[in-house]
């Protein structure tokens, strides 16, 4: 579901790209808030625990994104968007710090969703999974029991909550946009099922995932559905199995599996081109062009396979999609494992620089 340039006005992209800066703000001062709360308990140094999860899960998210996997009888695809499965494990703010990392890889090194249209897919395929539908749906399901049954409900209503408003907010900007070619009423009626029908696979792959993670560790989920670390000692939880694990199917995922992806327009680009007629809408000049520029720049395997000479226009090889797949998965574990850092290291300063009481 990731949005390009051409289907947003630069007010309305450039007013949605604060609303997302304004999240992430948020997302960082609660990590490092949470982090600061239980500074002085036993479970100490929480998002230390929750860096190299950071990593991995980024990683793994990233791969898992280039699958687009078919939906029978439509002639669309999906792909997973990652939010409620990272906010399971990590919380809610890491959740939406590392899926802002992945996105932005996408946009920069692999031309994947417009630089304008960052803000819009950081809110409609973060914001709203990781802040709104896990915090409001998964949470209140699981909080009383985690098991096999409460981690597969919660998990598949909230993806598909999170998609459905998602998938709305898309065609809210779009309207909002005066993007003509996509009317209110056929555009909304062709997003919101297509999306219905993404939402349930990603909902039953992510429970999948849930359940592999509660049962080799369930302190972790444990962890972030209570918000803290209280009863936890986070220095002592045994990370080595499933990082391992998730590292070896981000690795299987990105170099294997991304290969064999649907070859159907996305749900998006299914709606848009049963709406106007192409996938390809236009708009050039300005801030379109600016930012266009500075993609052309920055992505160094544009649509997930290398550079062409201008003017020629090839598929990508299997070979080159692996290789995007691979380099992406590094990129965005190096990315999220940093962002973790930097908030861990401010959050020492901060509390060493407090006299104590």
């Amino acid at each position: 579901m990731h949005m390009s340039d051409a289907l947003l006005s630069p007010v309305v992209g450039g007013a949605m790209l604060a609303v997302s800066a304004g999240a992430i703000g948020l997302a960082v001062k609660k990590t490092a808030q949470e982090e600061t709360n239980n500074a002085n308990s036993e479970a100490r140094n929480v998002l230390a625990v929750k860096i190299p999860l950071m990593g991995v899960m980024g990683a793994f998210v990233f791969a898992g994104q280039m699958i687009n996997f078919t939906i029978p009888g439509t002639g669309s695809s999906g792909h997973i968007g990652g939010g409620i499965l990272l906010a399971a494990v990590l919380g809610a703010g890491p959740a939406l710090i590392t899926l802002a990392g992945v996105l932005l890889i996408q946009c920069l090194f692999f031309a994947d969703g417009g630089l304008l249209a960052y803000g819009c897919n950081v809110f409609n395929m973060g914001v709203v999974s990781c802040m709104l539908a896990y915090t409001f749906i998964y949470k209140p399901i699981t909080r009383r029991a985690l098991t096999k049954a409460t981690i597969t409900t919660g998990s598949i209503l909230a993806v598909l909550a999170g998609l459905q408003a998602g998938a709305f907010a898309v065609v809210l900007e779009t309207t909002l946009s005066g993007v003509t070619e996509l009317p209110f009423g056929v555009f909304v009626l062709l997003m919101q099922p297509i999306h219905l029908a993404i939402g349930l696979v990603e909902g039953i792959v992510t429970a999948a995932v849930l359940c592999y993670v509660h049962a080799a560790r369930p302190e972790l989920l444990e962890m972030s559905i209570q918000g803290n670390t209280s009863g936890i000692d986070g220095k002592k939880i045994p990370l080595t199995r499933i990082l391992i694990t998730l590292a070896v199917l981000t690795v299987i995922t990105a170099a294997g599996l991304s290969i064999f992806a649907s070859a159907y327009p996305d749900g998006l680009e299914w709606s848009i081109e049963k709406t106007a007629g192409t996938t390809e809408l236009e708009r050039e000049g300005g801030v379109y062009d600016a930012a266009a520029g500075v993609v052309e720049k920055t992505a160094f395997m544009p649509d997930y396979g290398f550079k062409k000479p201008e003017g020629v226009e090839a598929e990508g090889s299997p070979a080159e999609t692996a290789s995007a797949g691979i380099v992406g998965s590094i990129i965005t574990l190096a990315l999220a494992c940093g962002a973790g850092l930097l908030i861990h290291a401010a959050s020492a300063r901060r509390r060493r620089a407090v006299p104590a009481s």
